[in-house]
């Protein structure tokens, strides 16, 4: 995290630090494909980070901790892109499926439940559920 980012808004901040952790998804088997990376630029632009930041968070998301929602329906959307990032190669790997757990862990889904929020996660996006259904079933998942 270099001197800049002290002098970022909440908001901005709480974004880069999600999208670290999808880049951590992403590089989970130590490559980016082209699939993530289209989703990475995409998930840049929504998230308003300019290039710079985009290759430094590329070259070390590790520098970057994990930000917990307070809002549950903002962690399930985390969720949401972190899911959606394991599959944007159309494939996914045992080492992702570890990372997610991990990331969905640190973004506030209880311990105890984690593996079957992820998952459940993993099948949904399979399934090419949109955000407000994949909300619906996390929810009764995460009772």
């Amino acid at each position: 995290m270099g001197l800049s980012d002290f002098n970022l808004s909440g908001e901005q901040k709480r974004n880069i630090e999600h999208f670290a952790s999808i880049v951590r998804l992403a590089l989970a088997d130590d490559v980016i494909t082209e699939g993530e990376e289209k989703l990475l630029k995409r998930l840049a632009k929504r998230f308003h980070i300019l290039d710079e930041k985009y290759n430094e968070i590329l070259k070390n998301p590790n520098e970057y901790p994990i930000h917990t929602p307070n809002n549950y329906d903002e962690r399930i959307a985390y969720l949401y892109d972190l899911a959606k990032m394991m599959y944007a190669d159309g494939k996914a790997s045992n080492e992702e499926a570890k990372v997610l757990r991990r990331i969905s862990v640190g973004i506030g889904f209880p311990i105890n439940n984690v593996e079957k929020v992820a998952d459940e996660a993993i099948r949904l996006i399979l399934n090419e559920n949109d955000l407000e259904d994949f909300t619906k079933a996390i929810k009764q998942v995460n009772k």
